[in-house]
């Protein structure tokens, strides 16, 4: 969708006139009450669930949560996923040619937060004439836009779903960012992002940002478990190189190799800054409780115990903020060996307690049931 109103942002830049990419699963009922928006983390895109037509391999990244009969259930809810602004599948970014200058946005795309992409999104739903979301849903950098969401526009959303998330990101984790972006901006071509001009790509850079990230996803235990010292020659040996010995090692190149050729150096640069700045606090004295005061949402939050990159004391900071301001909310911590990627991963108890929850949201739009009148579970 073409959206010609210029989009102010945060920094005080301008992007005139973009396009957001969008899919939709199931149908949208008579009284437009039934839509849930999917808010993606940093690789993914608006290819929510299912498959495309002749290519079985381009499985949508939470298909495992969304469709007929999954836990959010596409013959109940008519679900939107949307690619974000700055994004590379599709969406105005930097590989976007500048219709002022006729050459990509590049380095030269402004810089982005968590509510620049929550008010574009807003656009969408008035275009697709949805007043209010029956839920707002994301993990990760997902679950922070859903947070705002409940904030910026609270009368919009009815419940808010928000899965291995945290309300700001710890110096940790903006170090670990810092450390990919360098691994990008020193790599000789990125061409301080002019890359696309060159016809090159930073590989190099990309391949190591993507081995810090995938290692910061994953727990140590499952790492453990997966991989061990296993060496990948069969004489259980060293050859004392420098080259591939581990079983880890190869499947960090691999993934990284695949990351590579698939992703765009400035996104991932753009959408790790926005990372970095999320903070709903910030503006409120560091007093989450005053942030979250705005929001008349019903709340699930879910965290995962293995969790080390955002744990479950940031989501149980949130859970207390919420309580704090009297907000119901439902709050699962599950115990998963998966690291910060579990929320993409399939569990048991994870899946059943989305579904339970999103059983109660369809309760709650059904006719006749007034909105805020399904009961919630204080944790």
């Amino acid at each position: 969708m073409t959206f010609e109103r210029p989009l102010a942002l945060a920094s005080g830049a301008m992007l005139s006139g973009y396009e957001l990419v969008y899919e939709t699963y199931g149908e949208l009922n008579s009284e437009r009450s039934n839509a849930v928006l999917i808010c993606h983390a940093l690789n993914a895109s608006h290819h929510v669930a299912g498959v495309y037509a002749g290519a079985p391999e381009q499985r949508g990244w939470w298909d495992n949560m969304v469709g007929p009969g999954k836990p959010v259930d596409t013959d109940r809810f008519f679900v939107i996923g949307v690619n974000n602004l700055g994004s590379c599948f599709g969406s105005t970014g930097p590989m976007t040619r500048d219709p002022l200058t006729g050459r990509r946005y590049g380095p030269d795309f402004p810089v982005l937060t968590v509510e620049d992409w929550v008010h574009s999104q807003a656009r969408l739903a008035d275009a697709l004439g949805i007043e209010r979301f029956a839920a707002v849903m994301g993990g990760s950098l997902g679950g922070m836009q859903a947070l705002a969401w409940s904030t910026l526009y609270a009368a919009r959303v009815a419940h808010c779903v928000v899965i291995a998330s945290t309300p700001q990101l710890s110096a940790q984790n903006i170090a670990f960012n810092e450390v990919a972006r360098r691994a990008i901006l020193t790599d000789p071509d990125f061409h301080n992002g002019r890359f696309y001009d060159y016809g090159v790509t930073p590989k190099r850079g990309l391949m190591v940002a993507r081995m810090i990230g995938h290692i910061t996803y994953q727990a140590g235990d499952a790492m453990a478990q997966k991989f061990g010292r296993e060496l990948i020659n069969q004489r259980d040996q060293y050859d004392y190189t420098f080259d591939i010995e581990f079983q880890i090692e190869r499947y960090l190149r691999y993934q990284s190799d695949k990351f590579s050729q698939y992703f765009d150096a400035n996104t991932y640069l753009l959408i790790t800054r926005v990372l970095d700045y999320f903070d709903p606090a910030a503006s409120f004295g560091g007093d989450l409780s005053a942030a979250m005061a705005a929001a008349t949402a019903d709340f699930l939050v879910i965290s995962f115990t293995s969790d080390w990159r955002f744990t479950s004391a940031r989501s149980r900071e949130i859970v207390q903020a919420l309580l704090a301001n009297r907000r119901r909310v439902t709050y699962g911590e599950i115990d998963a060996p998966h690291g910060h990627d579990a929320f993409l991963l399939d569990d048991a108890r994870y899946h059943a307690l989305v579904r339970a929850y999103f059983e109660r949201v369809a309760v709650q739009i059904a006719p006749g049931i007034p909105p805020g009148s399904a009961q919630g579970d204080r944790a």
